[in-house]
């Protein structure tokens, strides 16, 4: 009942959204969309392709932390050279802040907990539900296809994509994880991960149920999940199935973690990108 209600809420609001930012480049919309919380909607942007659609649709899931002072200061993500990209591809591209960030507010839903017992597998859930909830309303809209869809995570926002795919989401062909994984720069420390162990294991676990081909990327100067560590957690996940392209990219600026968000790193992500997307297509002409 929250959820129908919700979505009249979003529906109105959106709309207005929408019409106010239609001439602007790329047709970026401000909108509002259900969370999981029931008395919270999510801020978020949506990036359009010229014409009525509909577009296949790729949802981007944004990084986190768990320093509150933090979470509260994020501002709106955009992505915007990743949704570029995606954009002149023909995709529509939404990007929701989650619960207990920011804007969006409200409670911060996908806590890990203290360091050294972190509940990463909990965490990661809570994360997967906001994408879905956010994308299975987007896919209702008559702009959106509802097949084809593809989920970009990064860092926090990558391991809910991983944790997404442990579920088998009915038409999402492709995820493309940045950088997954939580509990990061420990104490602020560059390399240092709480509890590696409990992220291969819920690694592990997340990949036992994934059907959905998952790209894993990494800079090669990445200090948050270096790619030794990253290395080790796609294996985890491949033991539920071959189902991981893992690749270590180039390194780019100062923190090859933050890949995801410079025209630098998603253009050193492209070529990775685009394989993932072709498989992607096939996937779509060959329902699940």
């Amino acid at each position: 009942m929250w959820f129908a209600a919700c979505s009249q809420h979003v529906m109105a609001q959106s709309s207005v959204g929408a019409q106010a930012a239609e001439g602007q480049p790329y047709r970026v919309q401000p909108w509002l969309v259900p969370s999981p919380a029931p008395d919270r909607s999510a801020h978020a942007v949506l990036f359009r392709p010229e014409g009525p659609g509909p577009f296949r649709l790729a949802v981007i899931a944004h990084a986190s932390t768990q320093n509150a002072l933090r979470r509260a200061q994020m501002p709106q993500p955009q992505y915007r050279a990743l949704a570029a990209w995606l954009v002149s591809r023909g995709f529509a591209v939404l990007v929701p802040q989650r619960p207990g960030h920011g804007a969006t507010g409200g409670n911060y839903l996908e806590d890990q907990g203290g360091c050294d017992q972190a509940d990463y597998a909990g965490a990661g859930r809570a994360t997967a539900r906001a994408i879905a909830v956010a994308l299975n309303y987007l896919r209702r809209q008559s702009f959106i296809r509802r097949d084809g869809t593809v989920v970009i995570g990064h860092s926090a926002g990558g391991w809910g994509a991983l944790a997404l795919a442990a579920g088998d989401p009915p038409d999402v062909s492709a995820i493309v994880a940045f950088a997954p994984g939580r509990g990061g720069h420990a104490d602020d420390l560059p390399d240092q991960v709480c509890a590696p162990h409990r992220l291969r294991s819920a690694a592990a676990e997340f990949g036992r149920g994934a059907k959905v081909p998952v790209t894993w990327l990494v800079a090669a100067n990445d200090s948050y999940f270096p790619p030794d560590l990253s290395r080790q957690l796609a294996d985890a996940f491949r033991g539920g199935g071959d189902r991981v392209d893992f690749r270590v990219l180039a390194a780019t600026g100062r923190e090859g973690h933050w890949l995801a968000e410079s025209e630098a790193g998603v253009q050193i992500a492209a070529p990775a990108l685009d394989r993932a997307l072709e498989a992607a297509r096939s996937t779509v002409a060959k329902p699940r």
